[in-house]
């Protein structure tokens, strides 16, 4: 249980079952971040149907993040429905707290960004991200939002 995550959502909970012999300086990162409460209210502000939901900026904005970019860790795992992925800019190490989760597969993704885990339960939930304006690269007003994210961990202590 040391690396699920819970991502809770209005519809219900998410399992992510990080892979830290993917990324281990991300899964690291992402792990702290969730153990700050960091992404507990965070929206999903960019989500195009077909594709993926991203979530991780605090602004909402898809510009803003943690202030901690991070090294690229590229590797070859494949852009498949369920797949946890870190956002960046055309920079490769530019990735810091965004990340997105895929809908469906998306081989062009692949080798280009860095994969650290996967949707092992609850991609219904997923699935029922309110969807973004394709028109507007997937922009949403008036997103759904993360409830609350936590390490399975440390949850299942809690009780």
């Amino acid at each position: 249980m040391e690396n699920t995550i819970y991502l809770d959502v209005a519809s219900g909970r998410v399992v992510i079952e990080m892979r830290p012999d993917l990324a281990p300086g991300h899964c690291a990162h992402i792990a702290g971040l969730v153990r700050s409460g960091f992404y507990d209210g965070i929206v999903f502000h960019r989500v195009i149907d077909g594709f993926m939901a991203q979530t991780g900026d605090p602004t909402g904005t898809g510009s803003g993040g943690s202030g901690h970019r991070l090294q690229a860790e590229f590797n070859a795992e494949k852009h498949v429905r369920g797949t946890c992925s870190m956002a960046r800019t055309s920079d490769p190490n530019s990735a810091d707290s965004q990340f997105f989760i895929m809908f469906e597969p998306a081989p062009s993704l692949d080798n280009q960004y860095t994969v650290w885990g996967k949707v092992v339960s609850g991609m219904e939930h997923v699935d029922a991200i309110k969807k973004g304006d394709s028109r507007g690269n997937g922009l949403v007003r008036d997103p759904d939002k993360i409830i609350k994210m936590q390490m399975a961990a440390d949850a299942d202590k809690a009780g």
